[in-house]
This record gives C-alpha cells, sequence and structure tokens, in this order.
C-alpha cells in the first residue's frame, strides 16, 4: 500500500524560503512521476510542479509559470523522498501543500498531467506564508 507523507511545512514571511518533504513508502517509486500540488482556502486544487523519469538517470521537471525560477522539485530514489524548495514566497502561496505520485509519464514539453492522473496522495502539509 502506498503511503506519502508530507513534512516541512509552516510559517514564513513573505520573501522567504521553504522546503517541504514528501516520504513514500509501500512499492518503489524511481520511475514514477511524483509532483506536488497545493489548494488554499476556497480555491481549487493547483498543479505546481512534477518530476518524471525520461530513462536512465535523467528526470524531467514540470513548473506552473506562477512558481518557475522560484521553486525546484526534486527527488531522492535511494530514500524514497520527494522535496520542494520554495524560494521568494508569497502571501498568496498560503496553502495545504499536496505530494502525489502518480504511473502516467508525460512527454517532455507535452501535455501536463493533471491531477486525475495521480491516484495516490498525501494528507497534506500547511505552508503560510505572512505578509
Amino acid at each position: 500500500q502506498v503511503q506519502l507523507v508530507e513534512s516541512g511545512g509552516g510559517l514564513v514571511q513573505a520573501g522567504g524560503s521553504l522546503r517541504i518533504s514528501c516520504a513514500a513508502s509501500g512499492r518503489t517509486f524511481s520511475s514514477d512521476t511524483m509532483g506536488w500540488f497545493r489548494q488554499a482556502p476556497g480555491k481549487e486544487r493547483e498543479f505546481v510542479a512534477t518530476i518524471s523519469w525520461t530513462g536512465g538517470s535523467t528526470y524531467y521537471a514540470d513548473y506552473a509559470d506562477s512558481v518557475k525560477g522560484r521553486f525546484t522539485i526534486s527527488r531522492d530514489n535511494a530514500k524514497n523522498t520527494l522535496y520542494l524548495q520554495m524560494n521568494s514566497l508569497k502571501h498568496e502561496e498560503t496553502a495545504v501543500y499536496y505530494c502525489a505520485v502518480s504511473s502516467f509519464r508525460p512527454l517532455v514539453g507535452g501535455t501536463r498531467l493533471s491531477s486525475k492522473h495521480f491516484g495516490s496522495w498525501g494528507q497534506g502539509t500547511q505552508v503560510t506564508v505572512s505578509s
């Protein structure tokens, strides 16, 4: 049974940085797509970033336009852990951040996976950015 546990959320000032993590268990995830989504109060869950295996030891990272250049998604397959480094955080990025796993692999530069493609989800970690 796949289990995803997020950690590292908290309170940070606008302009600050935070790194959140997602520990995965239940099987090996090295060839799966792993991603981060977020949901703010009263809003729908939205895509943040995904990282997908493209063969060998190469992975493809895809980012929402709103976070490009500020957020970095990475993974440590030996530890079955996914990370999201968030820099220059904005107040409007206050949300619950969710980790998810998908067996789908998007083509590089192709159609982005949506939340519907992700079958396993964590419980989320709260990120609060004070203004």
